[in-house]
């Protein structure tokens, strides 16, 4: 199978950059469409032009120019667009793809439907699900309960397909040694603001008593200066910020991690887990992390009920009690996480394609994640 396959997307995210230059190198014409290449704010936080590989840029900053790409396109492409809602200029291209009856597939985070506003989110999901489910192929769902939320909300299930953001490998190698003598590192990666909850694992950390640990935050926010104050009441000389940086310096510090934590309230995926996993690090996260999943899989680490102090901080006692990884284990962990990376997607995507067009003769795929184990 060697189809050419369109991304549409708002900008050119690493997380989907990827995936498509992984799809080029297996021989399929990439076409990656995005209204700009990053946004200021993601320049802030440090991220940097993504490489697209083989696959090529196509930036369409009008409706007018989505109108003119789609009309080119080919009769046999496949089209995987961002959303269903709110997705900027990929609506108009979805509509358009609709109306010259092109393969188009939506790929879709975990919804946060928490509170009042999830009710009306439910419903008008349910609203658009019943518009566009006999206009789209099928769904590629990321995140540990977005499969059957899609479901629930009308897509038929066999056109319902777990999925994940697959990285690149890294380009870090697994630590060798356990440094035992030095303290267990918990690392946290991300922005410091109250989506992610670092104030609850700060709180949690801090009821740890007995061990020796510390604890590294990488990142910057709003609620940076909060946070230094309750980390220098609850857990004095423990806690080291190490601000904002570079995403080529982030799978070194996490290769030097003992635990990664993603406490967040919610996370769509939440990649700093697959990275984690990819350079052996175990990790911890929120129920509410798409990346949830994974973790599960993976053996290691653990999932907690987000929002839940207390389970959190068991959880982080039971890692620290188990110790860190021996060298062995984090490779053995770092080679079973190769099937969250770029090829490990194109592989499944390829096979998940095959499959619709022969439902009755290939068997649907199982997601990378949940084939084999560790041992």
């Amino acid at each position: 199978m060697s189809d050419q396959i369109w991304f549409w997307q708002r900008i050119v995210s690493p997380h989907m950059a990827s995936l498509a230059a992984a799809l080029a190198r297996r021989g399929h014409e990439v076409i990656y469409v995005a209204e700009q290449e990053m946004t200021p704010q993601r320049a802030a936080q440090g991220w940097s032009p993504t490489s697209l590989g083989g696959a090529s840029l196509r930036l369409v900053p009008a409706a007018s120019s989505v109108q003119e790409l789609v009309s080119h396109a080919p009769s046999d492409s496949i089209h995987i667009c961002q959303g269903l809602r709110g997705n900027g200029l990929v609506s108009v291209a979805q509509k358009v793809l609709a109306k010259r009856g092109l393969r188009q597939w939506v790929i879709m985070e975990t919804v946060d439907d928490s509170g009042w506003r999830g009710l009306l989110k439910r419903l008008e999901y349910a609203r658009l699900l019943r518009l566009w489910r006999q206009k789209v192929e099928g769904a590629l769902a990321i995140g540990s309960v977005t499969s059957q939320w899609l479901v629930e909300r009308g897509m038929p299930y066999d056109r319902v397909f777990p999925f994940a953001y697959f990285l690149p490998p890294s380009r870090v190698q697994v630590r060798s040694s356990t440094g035992s003598n030095s303290s267990f590192r918990f690392l946290f990666v991300g922005r410091l603001i109250e989506l992610k909850r670092v104030d609850l694992l700060l709180s949690a950390i801090s009821r740890l008593h007995g061990f020796h640990f510390e604890f590294i935050i990488v990142g910057s926010g709003p609620l940076e200066r909060e946070l230094r104050a309750q980390a220098d009441k609850d857990l004095p000389g423990r806690v080291t910020f190490l601000g904002q940086r570079g995403i080529g310096e982030i799978s070194s510090i996490m290769a030097g991690a003992d635990c990664l934590v993603l406490p967040s309230r919610y996370d769509g995926w939440g990649a700093v887990v697959s990275e984690a996993l990819m350079v052996g690090t175990p990790a911890i996260c929120s129920d509410a992390c798409g990346s949830s999943v994974v973790v599960r899989a993976s053996g290691h680490g653990g999932v907690f009920p987000s929002g839940d102090s207390t389970a959190l901080a068991e959880l982080l006692k039971d890692v620290l009690e188990k110790g860190r990884l021996m060298p062995d284990q984090r490779f053995r962990l770092a080679k079973w996480s190769e099937r969250l990376g770029a090829d490990a997607g194109a592989h499944y995507l390829e096979a998940i394609l095959t499959h619709v067009r022969s439902p009755h003769f290939v068997a649907s795929p199982a997601a990378p994640w949940t084939i084999g184990n560790l041992a």
